[in-house]
């Protein structure tokens, strides 16, 4: 007997739901007995605290704030981080504090800014153990946008202008340094141009923005979980397996007979391991280490001919000096 497939909720139905259509529910994976490790846990490396202070719109002595690396289809995107690698609920007090503060503050930054009407703060934290929280600029008179899918439609829209987009990092990151801290955020040079070409330019940067795919919230590196190490090296070994599969030119046989070379150069020299014979590749006239500058094989043949000559050059030599021997007639 099957199981009866869940129902579509009725969430699907609100004028917030970007998707429309014929949908389906997906079959539920079964648990697993133990999770991976995060990133920044474990043995894994930590980007937040790998990332420099110029990877950020604004810095302070304990927390930072950075954007993503592509105008996004939300008027503002940002995220607020510790200095310290601490997750939520390892805060100490002053952190915890210090974090309601900033919070508030960076949400009106963010509110202040031309065409906002709310900000969504959203914590996830399935990615990274490093604590980041996420706010997201809700544009203003979007009704539809309005709700828990906002995080969703942020990777639907266009993305705004770039020059828009540097501009409202510049106000956060310089309402943010009224209160302390460094901003690092630039606003957009002015680029002085002729009235004529503005039309093509606006034109231009219009089929840029169209081409380019927007950011999205959630498939950032912040929140796509990892798997296990373990998991990793199966999928690795599964391609190189697939890889040994196919042509006697692929990378797992280019592999073979570069181990197959690098084993030659270590064999007897009195072995024909110079390649010449469709082993190694090494080029003619070198030995199986690669040293062809005396022009010899592996094999010695260049030095026995080298005797040949010096033994032809004695006999020469006798012969004349027996011919200077005989008398005169």
């Amino acid at each position: 007997m099957h199981d009866t497939p869940p129902a579509v909720p009725d969430f699907t139905q609100w004028p917030s739901f970007p998707f429309e259509g014929d949908l389906h529910v997906k079959q539920l994976d079964d648990p697993v007995p133990v999770e991976p490790p995060r990133k920044g846990e474990g043995h894994r490396e930590c980007t937040a605290c790998n990332a420099p202070d110029d990877a950020y719109i604004w810095v302070g002595e304990r927390w930072r704030v950075r954007a993503m690396d592509r105008p996004t289809g939300l008027p503002m995107v940002l995220i607020l981080e510790s200095r310290s690698h601490l997750d939520l609920g390892d805060l100490p007090n002053l952190l915890a504090a210090e974090l309601g503060v900033m919070t508030v503050r960076l949400e009106r930054a963010i509110r202040s800014l031309d065409g906002v009407a709310r900000v969504h703060v959203n914590r996830w934290g399935d990615g990274s153990a490093h604590l980041h929280m996420w706010f997201l600029a809700r544009p203003y008179g979007r009704l539809q946008l309005r709700g828990t899918f906002l995080s969703l439609w942020d990777s639907i829209l266009p993305p705004i202008s770039e020059a828009q987009w540097r501009e409202n990092l510049a106000m956060v990151a310089a309402w943010l340094a009224e209160f302390g801290g460094r901003p690092l955020a630039e606003p957009p040079r002015i680029q002085w141009q002729a009235p004529s070409s503005l039309s093509a330019q606006a034109s231009r940067e219009q089929e840029q923005r169209a081409e380019e795919e927007p950011v999205s919230v959630i498939e950032s590196d912040e929140e796509i979980p990892v798997p296990a190490d373990d998991d990793l090296d199966d999928t690795a070994d599964t391609a190189d397996a697939a890889k040994g599969d196919g042509s006697g030119g692929s990378d797992a046989d280019a592999g073979d007979h570069t181990g197959m070379s690098d084993d030659a150069g270590r064999d007897d020299r009195g072995q024909d391991t110079d390649g010449t014979k469709g082993g190694s590749g090494a080029a003619p006239g070198s030995d199986a280490d690669g040293n062809g500058a005396d022009g010899s094989d592996a094999d010695g043949s260049d030095a026995d001919e080298g005797d040949a000559d010096e033994g032809d050059a004695e006999d020469d030599a006798a012969a004349e000096a027996r011919r200077g021997a005989q008398p005169a007639r």
